[in-house]
């Protein structure tokens, strides 16, 4: 996917704009396994992924918790650092090889002052990102395991065969041998 397109996704702007705004990022790629935020860590950039899935995590000691997965076209962000300028409690680590565009936060901080369809494209920004958080933790508090899994599957069928059943089990919320039987029960059901 196109950087262009994904800043466009999120607010469509001017063509000067979108120009100015990409006069500032820098590509980077990394190799699986490699962490683009870590927990602990203020990180003040703002990350656009063009190839690859990565997923966010919180470091427990016995295990991750993974609670969001991204893959091309999606914006990745520590809110904490952020809008705080405090350690994130996330660690984003890139499932595959993976392509972004790096945005630091003072250079667009800098920008919302020039450019007023910028401030307003990094309002749509936030806006989406505390509704995706809202439609992610919300159905947690009332959906079983096995819909939150075929909504999963609903949503983002090309995901499933990309990422581990243990990392997608821990953003169920449930065990892999949960996981297992779940996939069972649908299958033995179709």
């Amino acid at each position: 996917m196109d950087v262009k397109d994904i800043i466009n996704k999120i607010y469509p702007m001017p063509e000067y704009s979108v120009e100015t705004l990409l006069s500032h990022l820098r590509r980077k790629v990394y190799s699986k396994g490699s962490r683009l935020i870590e927990s602990g860590v203020v990180d003040r950039n703002v990350f656009f992924l063009v190839q690859g899935i990565v997923r966010a995590y919180i470091p427990q000691e016995d295990r991750d918790i993974t609670f969001w997965f991204g893959a091309e076209g999606t914006t990745v962000v520590s809110l904490k650092s952020y809008v705080s300028n405090e350690p994130g409690y996330e660690t984003v680590e890139c499932m595959e090889n993976s392509v972004v565009y790096l945005l630091e936060r003072s250079v667009l901080e800098n920008l919302f002052q020039q450019d007023i369809h910028i401030s307003n494209w990094g309002r749509k920004f936030a806006e989406m990102e505390f509704l995706r958080t809202e439609e992610r933790f919300i159905p947690l508090l009332f959906t079983t395991a096995t819909e939150r899994y075929e909504e999963f599957l609903k949503k983002h069928p090309y995901l499933f065969s990309r990422l581990p059943l243990e990392h997608l089990a821990s953003y169920l919320g449930i065990t892999p041998v949960s996981l297992s039987r779940i996939r069972a029960q649908i299958v033995r059901n179709r």
